[in-house]
């Protein structure tokens, strides 16, 4: 039922996404249109009413009309204009009075604007759009060519005079109803649209999700114990990155099953060998009958190392538990790092030496660094250890330490058996044993590793390996000198 809803909640969601990409859009686009319409229908209504103006200008001057408003001629124009264009037309001298106004309301009184004053001063095509009205306003200058006989000294011949303004409104009722006609009509267009919109987005919503729904029905037949093939599913790039995380993730979580029913396996051998050595030891000596001291102290030698080997399997799965709590914290102070390594080879000499290795310290500078001082031991504990279980007799084990301004390094190297690449990358990992046969005759138990890089990384540092079949390996740990 969660995973119905799921899908159709994403089903939903394409389908809105690609609704709405498509819809708004179209409503743009529409609203651009009726726009541009608009601008340019005005636009061109402001130059036609202009022209006409600028043509009626030149008859007021022939016909003397600012003076003489009797002729029949240019009124007939004026009414002619008005009602072409459904407005008003007003002719002002430059006294700012209206001489002639088609409405036949405001003649004789005094026009003070500010388009009319701009106007007379010599600035021409001034217009105004007022759309919530719905009209044009324009003002034409009335002007007059001096001729030579008419000429004065203070107006020379061909100067040009102002001697009054056309104003003129003019109605959009025309462009709106245009308007109103191209909208019912884009509605009608729209609603097509939206139609096949719907359309559209139901059918790809539908098939966008279907590589999901399919990658959800494999991962449900995984979570089931059903399958465990890895997913396919190539439709998309999207679902191919899905389908890679999620194969690697199973492959991840395949090795890391793997090792730990392989850890068990181990584990269980490990802790039952020591007690089954215990068992055969002790029985031996209870079927015995006045068994000798020597005899006595010798079995229970044997027993001491079987408890101890016992105890270190033990403390190292203890050690791993305290690594993974997410409480675990550092018990930081200033170490010596070199007066630390230098301990921790001593106390490993004897065991070095048991195994005829050469144990060496190398210190580059000296190294102070704030630290928690169980866990770096337990770092160079486990890392000097392999290199002297896992070396050849008479080889060599190296501890080198240095620093720099931020990191200090400690670098481990021997001279063993080495490590295949093939699984460098895998021996960090918990439960994991390069030479199993060889790991259990030296007690290995495939966790001192683990529990290392644990104790680097709560360090916030580092833990990095080269090596070369043959050759031995080279374990390096860089963590910084400041918490």
């Amino acid at each position: 039922m969660h995973r119905l809803k799921f899908w159709r909640s994403l089903r939903l969601r394409l389908f809105v996404i690609i609704f709405l990409v498509g819809l708004i859009p179209s409503l743009f686009i529409k609203n651009s249109i009726l726009k541009g319409y608009e601008e340019r229908a005005v636009r061109v209504r402001t130059a036609d009413v202009q022209n006409q103006l600028s043509i009626l200008a030149n008859h007021l001057i022939t016909y003397n009309y600012l003076i003489d408003t009797s002729s029949e001629v240019v009124n007939a124009e004026l009414n002619l204009l008005s009602n072409l264009y459904s407005g008003r037309v007003m002719v002002i001298n430059n006294r700012l009075k209206i001489v002639k106004d088609t409405y036949g309301i405001s003649e004789g009184k005094t026009m003070v604007s500010e388009e009319v004053v701009r106007c007379l001063n010599g600035e021409s095509g001034i217009s105004n759009y007022d759309s919530v009205n719905g009209y044009i306003e324009l003002t034409v200058p009335i002007t007059e060519t001096i001729s030579q006989t008419a000429a004065t000294d203070e107006l020379p011949e061909g100067s040009v005079v102002c001697r009054g303004v056309l104003l003129a409104s003019t109605s959009t009722d025309t462009i709106m109803t245009t308007i109103m006609i191209l909208g019912r009509r884009s509605q009608i267009i729209e609603l097509i649209v939206i139609i096949l919109l719907l359309g559209i987005s139901v059918l790809l919503s539908l098939v966008l999700v279907k590589p999901f729904n399919r990658i959800s029905r494999q991962i449900e037949s995984v979570k089931s114990g059903m399958s465990i093939e890895p997913l396919t599913a190539a439709d998309y790039l999207e679902t191919q990155h899905i389908v890679s995380s999620f194969n690697s993730l199973l492959d991840k979580m395949r090795k890391i099953d793997e090792s730990r029913r392989e850890f068990v396996s181990n584990v269980s051998h490990e802790l039952k060998t020591p007690l089954t050595s215990v068992k055969i030891l002790a029985d031996s000596l209870n079927a015995e009958n006045d068994v000798p001291v020597e005899v006595y102290r010798d079995f229970m030698t044997d027993i001491t190392q079987e408890i101890e080997r016992e105890d270190k399997i033990i403390n190292d799965l203890l050690e791993l538990v305290k690594m993974d709590k997410d409480a675990t914290s550092l018990n930081i102070s200033t170490v010596d790092i070199n007066a630390l390594s230098e301990i921790i080879l001593k106390r490993m000499r004897p065991i070095a030496r048991k195994n005829e290795v050469e144990l060496t310290l190398v210190s580059l500078r000296e190294v102070s660094a704030e630290v928690d001082e169980v866990k770096i031991s337990l770092i160079l504990t486990n890392l000097v250890e392999n290199a002297i279980k896992y070396n050849s007799p008479g080889g060599n084990a190296t501890v080198t330490v240095d620093a720099d301004h931020q990191y200090f390094t400690i670098e481990v190297t021997d001279t063993g058996q080495g490590i295949p690449e093939d699984e460098l990358d895998s021996i960090f990992e918990r439960f994991y044993r390069v030479d199993k046969s060889h790991s259990r005759q030296i007690g290995g138990t495939g966790l001192g590793l683990a529990i290392t890089k644990s104790a680097v990384m709560l360090h916030k540092g580092s833990v990095c390996v080269k090596s070369t079949v043959g050759e031995g390996s080279t374990f390096t740990v860089r963590i910084p000198l400041k918490a």
